[in-house]
């Protein structure tokens, strides 16, 4: 007959333990036993059928981490951590998936019950489905995890952590950062370049018109109180310039939003002027559009639902 490791009781686990470390050795780590209990622990030894290996290595597992746990607790070490896994707080989304990729999923199991549900499920989406279901299972066999088995968990993975790169700076591209980069390009590059990925990435180019801000929107999306607020925050003959060459209802509009003592001083720009002074001029007027919203008095993306008014 198989002897059931659930089913074993503490004295036959205690005798099991005996008769693989020897009587000597095993009374050297469980104390206090009177003779009577080591007399019914040697019968248990005779009685007890064969045990498998698999058993074994289970008890000693067992008691070995009993042991160290009752000498973890009763150790008086000001040095040991109150909050063992207080480093996870100080990892980035990235770092933290990034720590657990080559973790088997007991371990992945234990980190993920010590973040809250937030993180937990960002790092489960990159997993495969079947070790998604592994993590899960041991996330409900934690309780069966030692105090000292845990602290272990926590000592290695927290000193792992202190090798991996560090991601704050980091950034994977995306719609703002093009966005950034094309508000950099003179306007006829700007251009060019947006409508190409509008061609080889509508959705890509759906996701830039949520930060890109050109000079047209200004007068495209923004009401008449924003206007009037980044019109007044440059000076006045960078506003003449920039409205060089554009339709004569935008240049009354800006001036309809001018203070009267502005509309009173405005002068157009006469002539020919170099391109590059206007674009430089719209170019300081989208800078201070975009300083704005940087600074919370906007939100680009409020205003553009597929490059169209929000209503």
């Amino acid at each position: 007959m198989i002897i059931d490791y659930n089913r074993l009781s503490g004295l036959q686990k205690v005798a099991i333990l005996f008769s693989v470390l020897g009587e000597s050795l095993a009374l050297t780590l469980v104390t206090g036993l009177t003779k009577t209990e080591i007399r019914k622990i040697r019968a248990s030894i005779r009685e007890m059928e064969s045990v498998s290996f698999s058993v074994k290595k289970r008890v000693i597992e067992e008691f070995y981490f009993s042991f160290v746990s009752e000498k973890f607790q009763s150790a008086d070490d000001k040095d040991e951590p109150k909050r063992p896994f207080e480093f996870l707080e100080t990892l980035t989304q990235e770092q933290l998936a990034a720590l657990l990729a080559a973790e088997e999923p007991k371990i992945v199991a234990v980190i993920l019950a010590q973040v809250p549900a937030e993180r937990r499920m960002k790092v489960m989406d990159r997993m495969q489905p079947e070790d998604k279901g592994r993590v899960l299972i041991e996330m409900g066999n934690l309780k069966n995890v030692p105090l000292e088995a845990v602290v272990n968990i926590a000592t290695d993975l927290k000193e792992k952590s202190h090798f991996l790169p560090r991601t704050v700076e980091f950034s994977r591209g995306g719609g703002k950062d093009i966005a950034e980069i094309l508000g950099e390009m003179a306007p006829a590059d700007e251009e060019k370049y947006f409508e190409a990925i509008h061609r080889e990435s509508p959705e890509l180019a759906k996701e830039i018109q949520k930060y890109h801000l050109t000079f047209e929107n200004i007068f495209e999306y923004f009401p008449d109180n924003l206007l009037r607020d980044i019109m007044n925050s440059v000076e006045l003959d960078t506003v003449a310039l920039a409205l060089k060459g554009m339709p004569e209802e935008m240049e009354k509009r800006v001036l309809d939003n001018l203070p009267q003592k502005k509309q009173a001083m405005y002068e157009p720009v006469e002539g020919s002027i170099a391109k590059r002074e206007v674009d430089g001029a719209r170019k300081e007027l989208v800078k201070t559009a975009r300083q704005m919203e940087k600074d919370g008095v906007f939100k680009l993306a409020d205003f553009i639902e597929g490059g169209d008014m929000v209503e």
